[in-house]
């Protein structure tokens, strides 16, 4: 039997809008096609060694929870997690989590917080917020499918090179509301802004990265089996229509 090994990282302070719902999406869908699954919970203190986890996760939380896990994020595990995204590990990053991958987050005040500097992006805040239902659009085995979201951000973040957008803004404001692309994805990790939680709504997503995850861990021929999305698609479908029906705002 195949085997994934999910680790969420800081799972006590980063977990806002329900974003640790992408960790239970990704257990199930992989779970319904007999593959098991074990979650490893990596939090302050805790050990990781490049090896140990197939995918990781790292959600989106409040600054003072930022602030707290920083410091073991960049000094303690940083390299680890450097390693593994550049050996393909599996990661989905969101918000606070996408933001720390990156350079740095510039404050309001102009202050600069050195993030982990895995990739190249960097974030500056602004003091309005982007809060809105979203819609994107990602290209997958050649098909273009919309997705649904969520965003609640002061931060605009700017990609940098080597980085390619996640996907393509339809309906809200994405990175930065400038250049109509949301997230990032470089190798096998990928960064959004998304909440609310946004595999659970998007199921192609959540099967792309079981995908990838599965190939890198027992080879490039490994084909995932097909599995309903009828449920899903038929809830991301209404959504989608009542997004699209209001307006995009600033606050």
């Amino acid at each position: 039997m195949e085997k994934l090994v999910i680790g969420h990282f800081y799972p006590d302070l980063l977990n806002l809008y329900g974003d640790r719902g992408n960790v239970l999406a990704l257990m199930r869908r992989a779970e319904l096609r007999g593959i098991e699954v074990e979650v490893r919970r990596i939090s302050i203190g805790d050990d990781v060694k490049n090896g140990d986890i197939d995918i990781g996760f790292i959600g989106g939380g409040q600054d003072s929870e930022q602030n707290i896990m920083a410091h073991d994020m960049k000094n303690v595990k940083g390299e680890v997690i450097k390693q593994m995204i550049e050996d393909g590990v599996v990661f989905l990053t969101v918000c606070g989590g996408y933001q720390m991958l990156g350079k740095y987050y510039e404050e309001h005040d102009g202050t600069r917080i050195e993030c982990l500097g895995a990739l190249p992006h960097y974030t500056k805040a602004e003091k309005n917020r982007f809060i809105n239902d979203t819609i994107y659009e990602i290209e997958t085995d050649g098909k273009k499918i919309k997705v649904a979201g969520f965003e609640n951000h002061s931060g605009r973040t700017f990609l940098g090179e080597g980085e390619q957008p996640f996907m393509k803004v339809l309906k809200g404001h994405g990175n930065n509301g400038q250049d109509g692309f949301e997230g990032a994805h470089y190798k096998n990790t990928y960064g959004t802004y998304s909440h609310g939680s946004f595999l659970p709504k998007n199921p192609v997503i959540t099967d792309m990265l079981l995908s990838l995850a599965l190939k890198r861990k027992y080879g490039k021929d490994y084909i995932l089996s097909e599995l309903s999305t009828e449920a899903e698609d038929l809830a991301r479908k209404q959504a989608i229509e009542y997004i699209e029906g209001s307006p995009t705002v600033h606050e």
